[in-house]
């Protein structure tokens, strides 16, 4: 427990150093330090991801929809004002007659004053209209499908995290493994330069050892510097800064892996992606209640209220001046009779959307059976191969210790435990992808019942 603890301290000081060569213009920014289990890393990722961000502002921009569909329940005030400058006035002809003039003789007569002005305001006021009244119900739904949009990339980020940290606990593991391993041969390194200065050995022995080592340490670099790549992705996939230090605090076990998992029951309703399907059904009922609605008569109430006056000099805002009033309330009828069989079209239209969602929706079902069948056949072949690959490792560990403790003995030859040696590694390696292949899967299956969190 020491000697790990050891490691994943040697391992934050690693990326924190790797950090500040690929940002060395924030070096001087404060670090932070972030220890946390994979369930406190996918809500930091739903507190600070940017994509998650991005899907919340469709939830606001949905809000301000719902807020406009409202609008058009509530009254409408509008207010107006109009200057005129009658440069030329209308001419009208009156009868001469009206002026003493001959029968069938015409005046020309101008009507009017050069300047007028008008104030008013207009309240209208919806009282029956069925499509704003569909649109009013279809608010919630609305509002649930942006919502849902958001969980759906919420837990594709959760997914992601997942993987990412289980793989970063495989790169941990190994770098220890590494290091158990170059304290072997270290180990064997020195025994064999001891039996070769004692004659019982050749140079080229200690040579092979040697390569042996330095391959070991090479391979254990490489390693590292995977893994601390590895926590810079995982620090862009949570929205954390780069600067900042970044502590894995679970540990990755076989029997967190395989506890309680194939008893999971699931049903279709529990996938995210089956609620939006769902959900984007009733939008477009209402689509078709919509289009039905409008062929309902609609029936406004409005009133207005204007003051006007006419002048021939340009003194509106002389004191005495006369204004006139003129008002008026009323009732207003739109009743549709003939549009063309456009309505009809309309109506077609959105029942066919419904059925396609319709389809979509069984699609899916039948998409969700085979997703869960596949990842219980992976998930279970995955983990019978980690209880192979963990006796194998252990058998290989054996041979290696017994071909060293024959080598030791002078009974053994250099090439039987660089054999040894070389098997041990590969089945090490076949254990940590078996029990990574298995972590995996394991995240595959609860994310096809729709239990990933």
């Amino acid at each position: 427990m020491k000697m790990k603890q050891k490691w994943v301290g040697l391992l934050v000081s690693m990326s924190v150093g790797l950090i500040g060569l690929v940002n060395g213009t924030h070096a001087q920014e404060e670090r932070k330090t972030h220890q946390f289990t994979v369930k406190q890393a996918v809500e930091f990722a739903k507190q600070n991801s940017y994509q998650v961000k991005k899907s919340l502002e469709d939830i606001r921009i949905q809000q301000q929809v719902n807020r406009e569909i409202t609008a058009g329940a509530l009254p409408q005030l509008t207010g107006s004002f109009n200057l005129n400058d009658n440069i030329k006035l209308p001419v009208s002809l009156v009868p001469g007659e009206f002026f003493g003039g001959a029968p069938g003789t015409f005046i020309p007569v101008k009507f009017g004053l050069q300047y007028s002005a008008t104030a008013g305001v207009e309240l209208n006021q919806v009282l029956f209209d069925g499509q704003v009244f569909v649109g009013l119900q279809a608010r919630d739904a609305a509002m649930e499908f942006a919502r849902k949009n958001t969980e759906i990339t919420e837990e594709n980020i959760a997914v992601n995290i997942h993987k990412v940290y289980y793989q970063l606990l495989i790169g941990q593991a190994q770098i220890n493994l590494y290091h158990d391993n170059i304290v072997r041969i270290e180990k064997l390194l020195h025994d064999t330069r001891e039996i070769y200065k004692n004659g019982f050995a050749e140079k080229l022995d200690v040579d092979k050892v040697s390569v042996s080592l330095t391959n070991l340490k090479t391979d254990s670099i490489k390693i590292r510097t995977q893994l601390n790549n590895g926590y810079l992705g995982m620090k862009l996939l949570m929205g954390m800064p780069l600067t900042d230090s970044l502590v894995l605090t679970d540990e990755l076990s076989e029997a967190s892996i395989k506890t309680g998992l194939l008893d999971s029951v699931y049903q279709h309703r529990d996938r995210r992606e089956f609620q939006l399907l769902d959900i984007g059904k009733k939008l477009n009922e209402y689509n078709v209640k919509r289009y039905k609605m409008s062929a309902i008569p609609t029936l406004n109430a409005f009133g207005n209220y204007f003051t006007n006056a006419q002048r021939n000099e340009f003194d509106f805002v002389k004191a005495g001046g006369r204004w006139f009033q003129l008002s008026t309330i009323g009732l207003r009828i739109n009743m549709p009779i003939f549009d063309g069989f456009r309505r009809r079209a309309q109506i077609e239209q959105a029942r066919s959307a419904v059925r396609k969602t319709e389809y979509d929706i069984e699609l899916l079902k039948m998409s969700i059976d085979n997703d869960v069948a596949v990842a219980r056949n992976r998930f279970r072949d995955a983990a019978i191969a980690v209880d192979v690959q963990r006796q194998n490792m252990s058998l290989a560990e054996t041979v290696y210790e017994q071909t060293k403790k024959k080598y030791e003995q002078g009974l053994g030859s250099n090439t039987e435990i660089n054999n040894a040696q070389t098997e041990m590694r590969a089945a090490q390696t076949n254990y940590f992808g078996a029990l990574y292949d298995a972590a995996i899967a394991r995240v595959d299956y609860l994310k096809a019942i729709g239990k990933i969190y």
